[in-house]
Parts: C-alpha cells; sequence; structure tokens
C-alpha cells in the first residue's frame, strides 16, 4: 500500500480560506489545488501532500500546544 493511503484523502481540515488568500490557511493548498483535488491524479496528491507537509505553515500542521497560552 502507498504512503498516500495512509493519510486522509484531502488535507482539508474544514478552515477554508482560498476566497480571500492565494493559499489556504487552513491546509496549505492553493485555490487551484482545492479546487480541482477531486480530479487529481495520486502523484499529483502526493506531490501537494510532500509540498505543504515540508512548508509547514497551515493550520493543519501547527502544534495546538504551542498556540495555547501557559499559566
Amino acid at each position: 500500500m502507498s504512503e498516500l493511503h495512509d493519510r486522509p484523502d484531502s488535507p482539508c481540515i474544514g478552515v477554508c480560506s482560498t476566497l480571500f488568500d492565494d493559499v489556504c490557511k487552513g491546509c496549505g493548498r492553493t485555490a487551484y489545488e482545492v479546487s480541482n483535488w477531486v480530479c487529481f491524479t495520486d502523484d499529483e496528491k502526493a506531490a501537494v501532500w510532500e509540498r505543504i507537509t515540508r512548508e509547514g505553515k497551515a493550520m493543519r500542521f501547527c502544534d495546538s500546544r504551542s498556540t495555547t497560552s501557559q499559566t
């Protein structure tokens, strides 16, 4: 089984900002990638997963412990 199938089908976390941003703050994909995801091949999806994981800027990759205040 490929690594792609060990992941969720989509990087989406339900926090979409592609109407206002070039890159979604929730998942890290471009508006083009979000709107065409269902048509992408496994190789295209794997390339997107690799890029957004490497960049690690999207909310999907944020560690919730680092964003909470410590008292």
